[in-house]
């Protein structure tokens, strides 16, 4: 078995070789979820690797849990794996590639994807298999046999894809798809073979709780070319040439590897643009949040779970354009409003991977597919121009970075000014400082406490009517009274802010 094998082959390692090898995990088998077989894994050399003992299975007639699993030869392990490429055994020993199913290689050669067994036992075995041939074919860029196309979209393979295998294996599938080389090929897949509602799945009671009806899976595809169109120009991968994107909306993809993949998942799930559900208390969440959340069980893996909603909504915010209209920030304080735009936590939370070139990377996808694809070229044009002149004018006022720009003063350089003790007033003036600080770019720290100084001295900053209406605002929140937040705005009106 494998354990035993691995912890003689870690001791061989340290006691001969001297080579330092990770702790050793036990990943049990769980027949209910098609996991059949007890693995042992370790990393050497900074691969992960998976030691388990050859098999053989046999199955009843009406159930996918084998009734019995024994030691098996190379032969019988080598045709129950997902796809003849992946039973391909290395002898260490003869140094040779063993091809026992005699398709291994040649599939290889000819870019085929294609089952040891014929595809519908080998899926019903394990239904995640199916997904695991998308990932496969579109990694490699491989065609799939049309037997296997036809296994892939029997009802009874995609009712147990749904039913039978954990999501947390098919989240799994689905992360290395996107961080693949050709996602947009897995999703064109997907929706070929009709997997769409397989794999990005909502729970009956959160879809009954949906605001409306979910579109067509194909917008995802449509969605997905979009966003290769735009990173990818000329791919051969897409046939609908765009206007080239500003680099900047580009740029932190380039920074940030993990973007890419959380850009093209939020693109796999536009069917779902726009909806919302209510939770247990009434609250309003996107509804692609709970794909991710419950039906990929992806966790917090690559930001998805904080990113991709907030791409929905900065494009609900962005979509309709109103906050890239140009006329908007024409006047003396342009800089301010762009700046404190790319600081909204609607857009630009670099913590929870969302950053402001994203944002409007997606909102872009967003506008684009309501255009239709292939877009018509004037409105395609005038679209991706506006978000060009906007992000053009961005570099030129020097607001690239401002996103994660810090204040020049400090929380404690302000209430030592003031005099005064720290509260939640205290981020109040700080904004008031940033504002400050985007109209002077010029300014330096002590003309920016100066400023503040004056700003508070004639009351324009009311310091003690932004401590009295914050305290009475946490007072209120803790079922002791205190103004409410309509008094609060009013009083900081009063006071100048």
């Amino acid at each position: 078995m494998g354990v035993p094998f691995v912890e003689r082959f870690v001791a061989y390692l340290s006691e001969k070789k001297h080579i330092p090898v990770h702790k050793i995990a036990k990943i049990e088998s769980n027949p209910g979820q098609s996991k059949h077989l007890e693995t042992a894994r370790t990393t050497l050399f900074d691969i992960d690797l998976d030691f388990v003992n050859l098999r053989s299975e046999e199955y009843t007639e009406n159930s996918r849990i084998p009734t019995e699993v024994k030691f098996g030869t190379p032969l019988e392990d080598a045709l129950r794996r997902d796809i003849t490429i992946n039973s391909l055994f290395y002898n260490v020993h003869t140094r040779a590639v063993e091809d026992l199913t005699e398709k291994g290689l040649d599939d290889l050669r000819s870019g085929v994807v294609r089952t040891p067994l014929p595809p519908l036992q080998t899926f019903r075995d394990d239904p995640l298999r199916v997904i695991r041939c998308v990932r496969f074919a579109s990694r490699f860029g491989f065609e799939m046999t049309p037997e296997l196309r036809d296994a892939a979209q029997d009802s009874s393979i995609q009712e147990a894809l749904i039913s039978k295998i954990s999501r947390e294996r098919i989240g799994e599938e689905l992360d290395k798809m996107m961080k693949g080389v050709q996602p947009l090929r897995a999703v064109q897949l997907i929706n070929e073979l009709s997997l769409y509602h397989c794999i990005f799945n909502v729970p009956d009671n959160i879809l009954a709780a949906a605001s409306c009806p979910s579109t067509s899976p194909e917008t995802s595809v449509t969605a997905c070319t979009i966003l290769e169109n735009i990173l990818s120009p000329g791919s051969s991968s897409t046939n609908q040439p765009l206007v080239p994107v500003h680099p900047t909306l580009l740029s932190h993809i380039s920074r940030d590897p993990g973007t890419k993949a959380r850009l093209f998942l939020a693109a796999s799930l536009f069917p779902l643009y726009g909806i919302t559900y209510k939770d247990q208390k009434q609250k309003d969440h996107y509804l692609v949040e709970a794909v991710i959340r419950e039906g990929l069980k992806l966790g917090n893996k690559n930001y998805y779970l904080d990113a991709i909603p907030a791409l929905y909504s900065a494009a609900s915010e962005l979509v309709n354009g109103l906050s890239l209209d140009q006329d908007r920030f024409k006047n003396p304080l342009e800089r301010v409003s762009l700046g404190l735009l790319l600081r909204n936590p609607k857009l630009h939370k670099s913590h929870s991977g969302t950053h402001w070139t994203s944002s409007l990377l997606f909102s872009l996808v967003c506008e684009l597919v309501r255009l239709g694809y292939p877009p018509n070229d004037g409105a395609a044009k005038e679209c991706i121009e506006r978000y060009n002149t906007f992000a053009k004018r961005i570099d030129e006022l020097g607001l690239g970075n401002i996103a994660d720009a810090k204040p020049l003063l400090d929380g404690n350089e302000v209430t030592n000014l003031v005099e005064s003790k720290p509260g939640p007033w205290t981020k109040i003036v700080l904004d008031k400082v940033f504002e400050w600080q985007l109209e002077h770019p010029e300014g330096d720290k002590a003309a920016c406490a100066s400023w503040l100084k004056e700003e508070c001295n004639s009351r324009r900053i009311n310091v003690q009517a932004l401590i009295e209406s914050t305290s009475g605002s946490k007072r209120t929140q803790a079922g002791e009274g205190g103004t409410s937040k309509r008094a609060k705005r009013q009083t900081q009106c009063q006071g100048g802010v």
